[in-house]
């Protein structure tokens, strides 16, 4: 709502705000750029969207992210690529994490001069990516630039969430590390007696799923086999009962 709210103020000082019907509307630009239903309405030849409606997405409408420029790849991205299917091939059995290992390392120890020239290379492609940019920039209406500017806002806010989160755990694991075989003992008797209680609760709970007759639900076979002759029995003569039950209805309808 504040987004919605910050994205409106924006649109009434540029003047996109209309009134139609003593209702608000935002102009969010031509009728190309109406798919579909949602909170777009065409209003001679302008798309226009109810205040309160899905205003970031009628804002970004006809012009997404996706159609943004991508950023040109890093050196050692274009040599990661180049080389990864000779690397792939000579190390058949290695996996994805090895084989980046392998050229990492590879890179490392590339001789300058042909560095240089995946490094040229990008530098050609930030220039050619400068002006698609420029390009891309210019086809926008000012409300379009303004909810795409907060959409990447928010794609970066996630990343440096995602990156906060894996710095606190490595800081974690590091401090778990240096701990003494004393100090992580309580937290390893932690762990085991939280494995034994999932087990107990794992059995009890796959041992109704077999009486209620959902065997598919147990995690292997053999927990399938563990009832008991009496009470297999019982359900097979219960099966026969109801099946000479059936049997009986049908005869007399038919009579």
């Amino acid at each position: 709502m504040a987004v919605a709210a910050a994205l409106l103020g924006r649109a009434a000082v540029l003047g996109l705000v209309t009134a139609t019907g003593g209702r608000r509307f935002l102009r969010c630009g031509t009728g190309a750029g109406l798919r579909g239903g949602g909170a777009g309405t065409l209003l001679g030849g302008t798309v226009v969207c109810r205040v309160g409606g899905a205003v970031e997405q009628c804002l970004s409408r006809g012009i997404s992210s996706d159609q943004r420029p991508k950023r040109p790849l890093t050196a050692y991205l274009r040599f990661v690529i180049d080389n990864r299917p000779a690397f792939r091939e000579k190390n058949p059995e290695a996996s994805n994490l090895e084989l980046i290992k392998k050229l990492a390392g590879a890179w490392k120890e590339l001789p300058a001069s042909q560095k240089q020239v995946y490094e040229e290379a990008r530098k050609t492609d930030w220039k050619r990516y400068g002006e698609q940019m420029a390009a891309y920039k210019a086809q926008l209406t000012p409300a379009q630039a303004a909810a795409l500017k907060e959409e990447r806002r928010k794609q970066l806010a996630k990343r440096r969430s995602i990156r906060a989160k894996r710095a606190k755990l490595k800081k974690l694991f590091d401090t778990w590390q240096k701990l003494s075989a004393s100090q992580k003992q309580p937290y390893l008797q932690l762990a085991e007696d939280d494995k034994v209680r999932y087990e107990n609760e794992m059995k009890s709970w796959e041992a109704k799923m077999i009486e209620l007759g959902r065997e598919d639900l147990v995690r292997s076979k053999k927990q399938r086999l563990k009832k008991k002759p009496a009470e297999n029995a019982k359900q097979a003569e219960i099966a026969k009962a109801s099946s000479a039950g059936n049997k009986a209805k049908f005869k007399k309808s038919e009579e």
